[in-house]
């Protein structure tokens, strides 16, 4: 992609995720990125097509950005999921924090299923529960599609919280709980936590 494209999408990226997809128009992301409508349109053929990209850049910077939060796969991984939420609450703590972009796209345009932008969104979730999923399976989850599951629950809540209340402990009680996720489907996986098979005469 030449620089004025990505210009142009750097701009459209910093202006959705600040004020919304509705809100914002080519004027705005153009004057940001410090080009003209033409040239704009030259690069991008609509607002939908921009809005695409942008997410698509978004998309594997934000699974980045989990990943180092989760750290070292040597650690176990009831820390690492300590620390992926301690890492959220202080990335929520930033002012510009406005919550996940693909959720707000998503619910922004829960009227139009079609639109590009709801099912980028959708895409990158199954995306991002795959990884987490992988994550758990490489550190020795008994059932690693059922945690990564749970988790992620607990991410999209503690995300959706803390937009509404501004209040970053719901990223640290959400972690305490995901800690607590970890440790059962170890238990479960332990065959010291198994029932034992019944006892039948031959």
């Amino acid at each position: 992609m030449d620089t004025t494209a990505s210009r142009i999408l750097a701009a459209a990226e910093a202006l959705f995720y600040e004020h919304g997809l509705r809100s914002v128009g080519v004027e705005a992301i153009a004057e940001r990125a410090g080009v003209t409508k033409r040239t704009l349109y030259n690069h991008f053929d609509s607002k939908d097509a921009l809005i695409a990209a942008s997410l698509q850049v978004r998309d594997s910077a934000t699974v980045e950005r989990y990943r180092s939060w989760l750290g070292d796969p040597a650690l176990p991984l009831t820390e690492r999921v300590t620390r992926l939420f301690a890492a959220l609450a202080d990335h929520a703590a930033h002012p510009r924090w406005r919550g996940c972009g693909f959720t707000r796209a998503a619910v922004e345009l829960a009227g139009q299923p079609g639109h590009p932008a709801v099912r980028m969104a959708a895409q990158h979730k199954t995306r991002f529960l795959r990884w987490l999923e992988q994550e758990c399976r490489s550190a020795g989850a008994s059932d690693p599609a059922r945690l990564a599951a749970h988790v992620a629950l607990l991410i999209e809540g503690a995300i959706a919280r803390m937009l509404i209340h501004g209040d970053t402990g719901y990223a640290r009680s959400a972690g305490e709980a995901a800690v607590t996720l970890v440790i059962a489907d170890r238990a479960a996986g332990h065959p010291r936590h198994r029932s034992a098979p019944e006892y039948t005469e031959e």
